[in-house]
């Protein structure tokens, strides 16, 4: 799936895809996962004249490593943002160290059980016997058997897409921006395993997706204006206020902007 232009999200939805939503548009109040340390693994090419070709090549391998000052750039020019607003949203969804994943190819995470159990009930999973079969999907991430809590999550997910991929997606929260697997539609993919995937691929593709996602969603104009509270409350959940989403973004957008 090849994602829009960004600047087609600041136009109005079809009606067609404003009457697909299948979970409610807000995420649910959930904690920010934080990333383990990961090396990129972007090979370095002949150090000969740059062609064409080379261009080429160099562009797809800066699109495909760590997210750049540019991408932020790009990205916030496109939506009429500032760079600082969308690093503020990173700080608390992803943490200070700013990345989307926790081992090359594999996107930070956070496997919500509730929302799993939602989502499998849709997909006519059998959860009793899910979880006689799998109970690592139900169990806490043990961290002392899979070594980080990032691991341990993804045991959980791998576990849950074993027995149903599409209800397991659903309920799993992806990538530097922590966007609910539930939205796939929304944001235009054509299945579930499809935005998975992308969360998978790229921090820049991470990032259009949560272009297109904050557009959809009418969070465009609270973020332009820093209304650090009307998007936290849409983006975060009814429990943003008291768990002081919006304070924190507040102050992380001050840091990122001297």
């Amino acid at each position: 799936m090849k994602l829009l232009p960004l600047y087609l999200c600041l136009l109005p939805l079809t009606a067609a895809a404003q009457s697909v939503a299948e979970y409610p548009a807000l995420v649910p109040d959930r904690q920010a996962v934080n990333p383990e340390q990961w090396v990129d693994s972007v090979l370095i090419g002949d150090h000969g004249l740059p062609g064409p070709e080379d261009e080429e090549e160099s562009a797809a391998e800066r699109r495909y490593s760590r997210l750049t000052e540019e991408d932020y750039r790009e990205v916030a020019e496109e939506l009429g943002v500032e760079v600082a607003a969308i690093k503020a949203v990173v700080d608390i969804e992803a943490g200070a160290a700013h990345q989307g994943f926790w081992a090359p190819g594999k996107p930070i995470i956070n496997f919500d059980l509730s929302m799993y159990r939602r989502a499998a009930k849709k997909y006519g999973v059998n959860l009793a016997k899910a979880q006689k079969s799998s109970p690592v999907i139900f169990a806490r991430p043990n961290i002392r058997r899979y070594g980080s809590q990032q691991a341990a999550q993804q045991a959980r997910l791998d576990a849950a897409r074993a027995i149903n991929d599409a209800a397991a997606v659903e309920g799993t929260f992806w990538g530097m921006f922590q966007i609910g697997g539930f939205n796939w539609k929304k944001l235009g993919f054509s299945s579930p395993a499809e935005m998975a995937e992308a969360m998978s691929r790229s921090e820049r593709e991470q990032l259009e997706i949560f272009a297109r996602f904050i557009c959809e969603f009418n969070m465009l104009k609270d973020l332009r204006n820093k209304n650090w509270l009307g998007f936290a409350l849409k983006y975060n959940g009814p429990r943003a206020r008291s768990r002081g989403y919006h304070t924190r973004m507040a102050k992380a957008y001050a840091r990122h902007s001297r």
